[in-house]
């Protein structure tokens, strides 16, 4: 008898401890998505960070963290092959452009790919380098993208971080 009393209390307390864990479940406030491969990027006086940051931008789709990114002075530009003429824009257009892709899509995946050429500046980079770009905009609806974007960063002094001052995309689209 004693040994039922025992096997129920144990019984008890495992029921109890299943109870109080469930309840702690709020199904308004998921669990954070460990699926995306998170790499903390915050020292931009590397430019390895850069890009790292660059990524978590588009993969967070987060207009504040690209914003960080970009120089007062940007100017993005790339050729537009069906007009045949060459299109630009600064800062401004750029964050609006970006924010209205960040919100007209599921999601983003950005891989930069290895250097094509790279100046080493303490203060100026320009660098050329490979990109692949998938844009989900819903699950029967993916873009895959591919090109190279030419890239000049600025800084004012070597503990300042680097500040995306040009972008010419030399994808041909």
């Amino acid at each position: 008898m004693r040994q039922q009393a025992n096997i129920f209390f144990a019984w008890g307390g495992i029921l109890m401890l299943s109870a109080c864990t469930l309840s702690c479940i709020n199904p308004f406030a998921p669990s954070i998505d460990t699926s995306l491969s998170v790499e903390m990027c915050t020292d931009l006086t590397d430019i390895n960070n850069v890009f790292c940051t660059f990524r978590n931008a588009y993969s967070f789709k987060d207009t504040t963290l690209y914003g960080s990114l970009i120089g007062s002075d940007f100017m993005f530009s790339y050729r537009d092959y069906d007009r045949g003429i060459d299109v630009s824009w600064g800062r401004t257009d750029e964050m609006r452009t970006t924010y209205g892709l960040f919100q007209s899509v599921q999601s983003l995946s950005l891989i930069w790919n290895n250097l094509i050429s790279s100046d080493s500046g303490a203060m100026r980079l320009n660098i050329v380098r490979g990109f692949n770009l998938t844009v989900t905009f819903n699950p029967g609806y993916v873009e895959y993208l591919d090109g190279y974007a030419s890239l000049t960063f600025e800084r004012s002094t070597v503990r300042d971080p680097w500040k995306l001052i040009r972008w010419h995309d030399e994808s041909n689209y």
